[in-house]
Order: C-alpha cells, then structure tokens, then sequence
C-alpha cells in the first residue's frame, strides 16, 4: 500500500492567487480584515494582486485554519449555516464504517443535508455511470464559484484515499464560466471538463461504488491532523496504466486506429503485462476504450449536431444500432433520447 496521505512535497507550484483571492469573499462579506488576515497567514497581500501569482500550500493551508477560526466556519463565510469547527472530521467518522464507497457517499449525502441548508449533494446512478451532484443555494448572494469546486474537489481526494484508490474521472460539469484560475482546473479534475452546464457534478464509472473502505479510525485521525494540506492536492497522482491509457485515447481522432499492442508499445511494456497490469487495477482494455468512448459520445450529443449515425461510426461501430445498445447499456437512455433530455434540461 502506497502512503496514508498525500506527498505535499510534490503537489506542484501551488494555487494561482487568483483562486485564494476568491476563497476570502466569505470572510470578507463577513467583515474580516483579509489584509491582515493574509498577513497573519505569512501570505504579503501584494501577491494576490497579480492573478498569475501562486501561493505555497502550506500557506493557503493556514490561511484557511485562520479563516475557520476566526470565523467558527469550516465553509469559510459561504454557507447560511457555519460548519462548526470539526463538522468534516464528524463526516469523516461517520463514513469510516461503511463497507464500501457507496454507501459511504451516500451517508456523506445524509450528513450535509443534516448540518447544511443551503448545500446539497446527491449521487445519481445512471446506467453504468454514477453522478455526484453539488447544489449551493447561496442564501448570502457571495462569488460561489471556488465554494463549490472546492466542495466537489474535497469529495473527490477524500473519498478516493478512503479507498485507497484513486477515482478516475469521466468528465465535470460546472456550473459556471470558466474562471481565472482556469489553467488549473487539470490539477483539481484530471478529465475533460465541461462549463456553463445546469449543474456542478462529477462523472464517474459506478464500478468504483462497489469497492471496500480500506481506511481505519486510526488512520483516518491520522489523515484529519493534516487537514487541509492533504485536500489541497490529489490522493495520488494518476500515473496508473489506467490513467495514461485514457489520456493516450483522448487525444486520438478515432479510437479504432490505436490497438493494445500500440498502446504497450508507448508504454514500454509488452501487450501480456499491460493486460496483467491492467488487471491489477481493476480494469481492462475493453473497459478503458468503453469509458473514453462514453465520454466522447456524451460530447458529441450535448455539444454538436452531428447524427448519430456519424458519432457511432467515429468511435468505431460498426452500426448505429450496436452503438445504440452500447450507449442505452452506458447511461440508460438511447442516444436521441439523451440528447433531446439534454436540450429540454
């Protein structure tokens, strides 16, 4: 098993100031000084003026322990009703016993709609693909935008390294405009995304909802002592054969023209060992090319009017029906189906 928590040696060049400014507008609508709270969190204000500016980890990290003390509100200022200090280490020992990522999302759906009025989440399943849906009713009429991604990103890391695995992404849907801080939207959501959507959710494959939670009590006091640090970056970074496969299949026009024993070429591996490896992981050829295939057929309906019969033959179908099939098994609905829900959403 690799670390319990995440190396923060090797989290990058940090957060575009851009981001941490939009973090204070709670505790700024809240009437906090952010200039001497920056100062107090070793953080010179001049930074933030420039966007392009990054800011340590480590020094957000403060920044926001200060904030949520100051304030008595792990949200920062957002939501109507504070998260008292220790509300997320609470949802933290009430997932811990669940037996596997489903039912401990679900739980977590349970305990926000608990302490929170104005936030909710929910999972969805669909077909073979889950959703986990992120509402903020801004009952205080703030810049939400970083609030919710910063909620849908904590989801994503913290519930990865209870499995000890991390979630790979389909695609996110934001709703939202692409920010400033967009260069860094690869680091938060290592997938395709998608703004200006009708919700904010991430998209995964429910073959993750079945695995096991792997994590202790002891180990999870252990990952919460250093909070936030270990959420301001991912679990792991995604250098698995399944990971690499994906993106070596994103960037291709047709995914037909590339076959496994290319692929463990590029790898510097032989086809028997990226199988082996593969199945190591919990995945297979099949289900990688079904998965990348997914996601461009869901683009492709939601963005384009391309006909079905051209989408299926630029992923390879032999025939609009067998594409049909694929894409009803995928998400539940037949391909004219979800594009016209899509427009009537």
């Amino acid at each position: 098993m690799e670390s319990e928590t995440p190396n923060l040696r090797e989290t990058g060049p940090g957060i575009l100031a851009a981001a941490v400014r939009a973090m204070l507008a709670g505790a700024q609508a809240a009437g906090l000084n952010c200039q001497r709270l920056l100062c107090d969190s070793g953080i010179d204000p001049a930074r933030l003026e420039s966007p392009e500016s990054r800011i340590g980890r480590e020094e957000v990290a403060n920044l926001l322990r200060l904030e949520w003390d100051l304030l008595n509100d792990e949200s920062g200022g957002f939501l109507s009703r504070p998260w008292l200090p220790g509300t997320f280490a609470m949802m933290g020992h009430a997932c811990i016993s669940c037996p596997n990522l489903h039912r401990a999302l679900l739980r977590s759906v349970r305990f926000i709609h608990m302490v929170s009025d104005d936030l909710h989440i929910r999972l969805v399943e669909d077909g073979e693909e889950a959703r986990l849906v992120f509402h903020h009713g801004n009952e205080k009429k703030l810049p939400n935008q970083i609030f919710v991604e910063s909620i849908a990103v904590i989801w994503l890391r913290f519930f990865s390294w209870l499995i000890d695995r991390t979630i790979l992404l389909e695609r996110v849907l934001l709703a939202f405009p692409p920010p400033d801080y967009n260069e860094d939207y690869s680091d938060m959501f290592p997938c395709r995304h998608y703004f200006n959507q009708t919700e904010t959710c991430l998209v995964f494959s429910t073959r993750y909802l079945p695995l096991p939670l792997v994590r202790d009590a002891q180990q999870l006091a252990e990952f919460l002592s250093r909070a936030p640090e270990c959420l301001l970056t991912q679990y792991k970074s995604d250098r698995s054969f399944t990971g690499r496969i994906r993106r070596m299949l994103q960037q291709q026009n047709s995914i037909e023209n590339l076959a496994l024993d290319d692929v463990a070429a590029r790898l510097y591996t032989s086809p028997q060992t990226l199988r082996r490896r593969l199945k190591e992981e919990g995945n297979s050829w099949q289900d990688i090319k079904d998965s990348v295939r997914r996601d461009m057929a869901v683009y492709q309906l939601k963005q384009q009017e391309t006909a079905v019969a051209e989408i299926a033959e630029r992923l390879g179908f032999s025939e609009p029906s067998a594409f049909n099939r694929a894409f009803k098994k995928w998400t539940g609905l037949a391909p004219g189906a979800y594009r016209e829900k899509f427009r009537n959403y």
